[in-house]
């Protein structure tokens, strides 16, 4: 967020939605930006923590062109928020990046790989920590990505998992019914062998919820070592085989409006202008 700026005069008086008849309502455009959720956004208002030209504003107050915003009387740049076509990214991340601004530590960063945006930012659906590689969604519609990461979307991640030894039954039973781990009970929805002979063995596993380093967790607390781990799906994406790390692969219009779909919202009447593309990143 930019540094802070002198603010108008404040004032006690409040704006009241009939005041500003035009633009759109603050939530739904910072929300969009990934500024937070709608709901966060909307506590904040609640709060007084925003302002229009040093006016607070209230839940039904929009923003139009040229009006001055602030947070915590920080001013935001809400403009480059405006409508522009959502654009949707599945990312091949490889063992080793992490999904971060900035590290400092100076490993490489999964935001370096990417196009640039000239109005907006790309927001990572989710995490992988640095081990894992596979399937990372990033789009540029905040909305959207607080509605596939919140946890009643309920939306299914699926992992090929590499696991080193004999995987007794009783120990696939417990991983299925739910065992205790130090954030709660958790538990994978679903569990398939897939291949392998001898010490290693490759299985797929889906669960529902995107905690840190959940998959690794669960076999770890059935004393199983995993040597490999790879997301390969998720929700209704899936990761195409024919992408190899470091590439990504930009939504087409069809693909977007399932997208849309399948996170409850309205699809846009508007796409993308990018054609869809399969891109190596420059390295």
């Amino acid at each position: 967020m930019p540094k802070p700026q002198p603010s108008e005069p404040s004032t006690t008086r409040k704006i009241d939605s009939s005041e500003v008849d035009l633009g759109e309502r603050i939530q739904k455009v910072l929300a969009r930006g990934g500024i937070g959720s709608r709901r966060e956004i909307e506590g904040w208002i609640s709060e007084g923590r925003l302002k229009i030209k040093g006016v607070t504003v209230t839940l039904g107050t929009r923003i139009k062109a040229g009006d001055y915003l602030t947070i915590n009387d920080r001013v935001v740049l809400w403009e480059k928020f405006t409508i522009q076509p959502t654009r949707v990214l599945l990312y091949h991340k490889p063992v080793g990046e992490v999904v971060t601004r900035r590290d400092p530590e100076g490993r490489p960063i999964v935001f370096t790989q990417l196009p640039s945006l000239n109005a907006s930012r790309w927001i990572a659906v989710g995490r992988l920590d640095i081990n894992t590689s596979g399937l990372l969604l990033v789009t540029n519609n905040g909305e959207l990505a607080n509605k596939l990461m919140h946890p009643s979307t309920q939306v299914e991640r699926e992992y090929a998992v590499r696991l080193l030894g004999e995987i007794p039954d009783a120990a696939m039973a417990r991983l299925k019914q739910g065992v205790e781990l130090e954030d709660g009970l958790a538990k994978f929805d679903d569990i398939r062998f897939y291949a392998g002979e001898g010490a290693n063995k490759w299985y797929y596993v889906t669960v529902k919820e995107g905690r840190n380093r959940l998959v690794r967790r669960l076999w770890e607390s059935q004393d199983i070592v995993v040597s490999r781990l790879m997301r390969v799906r998720y929700g209704p994406v899936v990761l195409p085989e024919r992408l190899k790390a470091h590439s990504f692969h930009e939504l087409d219009a069809k693909e977007l409006a399932l997208l849309f779909e399948f996170a409850g919202m309205q699809a846009e009447q508007f796409q993308t202008s990018v054609k869809p593309d399969t891109k190596r990143s420059n390295r």
